[in-house]
């Protein structure tokens, strides 16, 4: 017998597994697998249809239970009245494909654009429930910015059935953080790509010509940090206490054993480390090109 008045509330059922070993803690996502997205969302879409595009997310969980998410391929599907086709048989094939070359990367979820959620998301969600196995299937929504008022981002989600008798279209979806993670080597060619965003794609960049970008950006970074510390000393802003901790302990990493004659003399020595190399590069090629046409000389 209930005591109150009727509730409108619903019930949510849990995750299957609470604990460190089913649900991901983070959600990291390497940039290979988010162009890998967005080139399927390009290639697909049209200015007049801004349909929804799946595909599976493919990569690993450590110890942790926190998602690595390192690769994506599309898989075809069909949606009519809240019914959806997927194409798994396509889905299998790619898989096995993929694992002969990566064989220590899995499945560990799915991806889609758009900005919301709804019951055809639930029931993809359910078919990538399979194939994750024991471990929670991880969801990341790509928002392209296209919608009305939409806003560019990446979300993840995990899913929880709802209801007391939970049916395969009934699923809440859980966010969970999720970040953006690139290795040092994939810093330039991304910042080549943002850069052609706003004009025509730069040609190749020199060692001298990356120095000189490296440099202005640390000291367009320096001068954000100093307005932003004037800022707070002047009482315009409220401090953040974790921004200034995170600046305490960088100058102090900087500053030990670091003095300013010192930090002169190794910079000058790198400077002309790469002047030398640059030097030698040129007198080899000039060497190739003379040997080239004393050659069509003979």
């Amino acid at each position: 017998m209930a005591i109150g008045p009727p509730s409108s509330a619903i019930y949510l059922q849990p995750p299957i597994s609470t604990s460190i070993q089913g649900r991901p803690l983070t959600v990291t996502v390497h940039p290979s697998a988010l162009f890998s997205i967005l080139d399927h969302y390009l290639r697909i879409t049209t200015p007049t249809s801004k349909q929804r595009v799946i595909g599976t997310l493919l990569g690993t969980r450590n110890d942790t239970n926190e998602v690595e998410v390192r690769s994506a391929f599309a898989v075809g599907h069909s949606e009519a009245e809240e019914q959806i086709e997927v194409d798994g048989d396509y889905h299998k094939m790619v898989l096995e494909l993929h694992q002969k070359v990566n064989p220590k990367e899995v499945v560990v979820g799915w991806y889609s654009t758009g900005g919301e959620l709804d019951s055809i998301a639930a029931l993809i969600h359910n078919f990538y429930a399979v194939e994750t196995g024991s471990n929670q299937a991880i969801h990341v929504l790509v928002n392209t910015g296209v919608q009305e008022e939409g806003k560019l981002g990446v979300k993840a989600y995990v899913g929880a059935p709802v209801g007391v008798f939970p049916n395969q279209d009934n699923c809440a979806f859980i966010p969970v953080p999720c970040e953006l993670k690139l290795q040092e080597a994939e810093r330039g060619g991304l910042d080549i790509l943002s850069k052609a965003a706003d004009g025509p794609v730069p040609a190749y960049a020199t060692e001298l010509e990356t120095l000189e970008l490296a440099l202005l950006e640390v000291i367009s970074m320096i001068d954000r940090v100093l307005a932003y510390v004037q800022s707070v000393t002047s009482g315009k802003v409220h401090g953040d206490e974790r921004v200034g901790r995170h600046l305490l302990g960088t100058l102090s990493a900087t500053i030990e054993g670091l003095e300013k004659n010192r930090l002169e003399s190794l910079f000058n020595s790198h400077l002309q480390d790469t002047l030398m190399v640059s030097y030698i590069t040129n007198l080899v090629r000039s060497q190739v090109e003379i040997s080239s046409r004393l050659v069509l000389l003979t």
